[in-house]
């Protein structure tokens, strides 16, 4: 494996700095023009670790910031109740709403698994109610197929597996049936007309009344393509109906067979003739998350096959994409540097990399971007490595979850308390500057810290849930508890099954599935199978050596008692289909990932 390093000055010019006038200052000088390098890189990153590595967060103090997280969470929460609802998101400089992503009451399935994560059991059997009551998928939009599986179906599948610990009234064979089952299910199957392709790569949109529509780019994004394992073999397990992980699993195959001769995918490609638009290759926007549904599917169905595949992949980025524990863009079939700059969304990556235990890898890089992060206040959209600063027109920060995500991670690998502080900055940082009086504002640009009027969903069904759990050790998500103590449950048929004793998988949006759920609803369905061919060998006609094939198709479920279309009107839904800023809606057109100077 290749060695690459960037030359960075000696971090030891800085030490009387530190040692004279202390971090303040330090920090402050760092953002002083003179110092825009990456001296000033190293020099945080010492700061960080010195500042964090003195503080041991008693039970006490962690009690105290998690009760912090909960009065940010209610904030926002009751903002967009009080001033969004039922539009898809709070727009939180004017006190209103809006709809972004399809017209779900986004914000609300989102935040649904939250509110339990909180202990709030009495608001999330009613929510569950009234999403079921309010929510309708029969309706004449273009949604983002990627953006409604992460953000609906999983959200609704997270709640519906989470409905016992909630309190909520059961149908008997739970979790094998459900309403909030039923819908997830509905909304999946909006979604499954995108994937009727030669390639069996999925469309980035579809109408969810009117299917597919004739002028649709057949250019997606590489994480459109290959995030979907997760849900839809949830949904295929859950209620016996193959079809979803059958298609996400194509895509997945079609995927894998376009791989360069160095072992990379690019960031978009021509999903009809399997040709790459986008030949950049990195671990960020557009991509991130299909190497996150390799090894958290791989985890949650036991799936050496999926393992496999992001091994291959992880040693090629390893090998080409990794500087000095900085992951750049390259050249997919060449290897050659095309972009030195580090995205906010590639910080899920030292999370990823815990949970297959490389740790020390994953701890370096972590520091580097908890560096970036002392340096803002937040992560930028893009930050130049070589320069030590926010790339123009990407100095945004929309309150991504993805760095609590990996300090959650590390955390719960380690237990070092640097993660802990970076949690308690990270708090009081989105409370300086994001904070409004109608809940959190997307962080337009961090040099200056002007705000956007957006709170992005994700902030409540990720960044504050995350950074809860970070603080909170000992939660039933993490798979802890002991016998007797509630964190196990039965479930399936006769109640045989036990839930939750193995642990939570977080999809992208970070809704918690039960791989135990899974296993349950399969094996009975695979039990119930079986019975149906003993039972027809039984009465089969004398002489036949092999029974007919049985008929075990099961009467298409009754559609969620939706009654209502939400009120009010209804807006245009952006034109994204991948996970990425406004910059990634001229990717298709420009045929590259970064379509200006910078």
């Amino acid at each position: 494996m290749r060695r690459r390093h960037f030359l960075l000055p000696d971090s030891s010019s800085c030490p009387d700095l530190l040692v004279v006038v202390g971090l303040s200052v330090s920090v402050s000088t760092c953002l002083s023009a003179s110092m825009r390098a990456p001296v000033c890189t190293a020099l945080l990153l010492l700061c960080a670790l010195s500042d964090a590595a003195a503080r041991h967060f008693s039970e006490e103090q962690m009690a105290a910031v998690r009760q912090r997280i909960k009065s940010m969470f209610y904030h926002a929460y009751n903002s967009y109740l009080n001033n969004a609802f039922p539009y898809d998101e709070l727009r939180p400089l004017t006190c209103d709403g809006q709809d972004t992503w399809g017209s779900f009451s986004l914000t609300l399935i989102d935040a649904l698994d939250t509110l339990l994560v909180l202990g709030n059991r009495t608001e999330f059997q009613r929510v569950a109610s009234l999403l079921q009551d309010t929510v309708d998928f029969d309706i004449d939009v273009n949604a983002s197929v990627f953006e409604t599986n992460i953000r609906v179906v999983g959200g609704l599948l997270s709640a519906h597996m989470l409905a016992g610990r909630a309190g909520m009234e059961l149908e008997p064979g739970w979790p094998c049936s459900g309403p909030l089952l039923r819908m997830a299910e509905d909304a999946a199957r909006k979604l499954l007309p995108a994937f009727d392709t030669p390639s069996g790569m999925p469309y980035g949109t579809v109408n969810l009344l009117r299917g597919l529509s004739p002028s649709e780019t057949p250019v997606t994004c590489t994480a459109g393509v290959g995030t979907f394992i997760l849900e839809f073999a949830a949904l295929s397990r859950l209620t016996g109906d193959p079809t979803f992980e059958n298609a996400a699993r194509r895509a997945l195959t079609a995927l894998w067979d376009t791989r360069s001769d160095i072992g990379l995918v690019g960031n978009h490609i021509d999903i009809v003739t399997r040709k790459w638009v986008a030949q950049d290759a990195g671990i960020g926007a557009g991509v991130d998350s299909y190497f996150e549904y390799l090894v958290k599917g791989a985890i949650m169905l036991q799936d050496q096959e999926l393992l496999s595949m992001f091994r291959a992949y992880d040693r090629a980025i390893q090998n080409y994409t990794r500087f000095d524990d900085w992951y750049l863009w390259v050249q997919m079939h060449k290897g050659s540097v095309t972009m030195p700059v580090f995205q906010s969304l590639e910080a899920f990556w030292p999370g990823l990399q815990s949970l297959l235990g490389n740790l020390d890898s994953a701890a370096r890089t972590f520091q580097n971007y908890y560096s970036v992060w002392r340096q803002f206040g937040g992560l930028p959209e893009f930050y130049s490595i070589t320069q030590g600063y926010t790339v123009d027109k990407r100095e945004g920060y929309p309150l991504r979850p993805e760095l609590m995500e990996s300090a959650m991670y590390l955390f719960r690998a380690t237990g070092d308390h640097t993660y802990l502080q970076f949690g308690l900055d990270a708090v009081e940082s989105i409370e300086r500057i994001a904070k409004t009086p109608c809940g959190y504002a997307s962080v337009k640009d961090l040099r200056d810290h002007q705000l956007d009027n957006r709170m992005e969903s994700f902030f409540l069904a990720e960044t504050v849930k995350y950074l809860y759990l970070l603080f909170d050790p000992a939660h039933f998500l993490h798979g802890g508890g002991a016998e007797g103590d509630g964190s196990w449950e039965g479930g399936g048929a006769s109640g045989q099954c036990v839930l939750g004793a193995g642990g939570f998988i977080f999809n992208t949006e970070a809704h918690p599935l039960d791989p135990a759920a899974l296993h349950c609803c399969s094996r009975h369905a695979q039990e119930r199978r079986e019975l149906q061919h003993l039972l027809l060998g039984l009465t089969a006609p004398a002489g036949q050596s092999e029974p007919p094939a049985a008929q075990t198709e099961d009467p298409p479920p009754t559609q969620s008692e939706s009654i209502a279309l939400k009120p009010g009107e209804k807006k245009a839904p952006p034109p994204l289909s991948c996970p990425v800023q406004p910059f990634g809606a001229r990717l298709a057109v420009l045929g590259q990932v970064f379509s200006d100077n910078t």
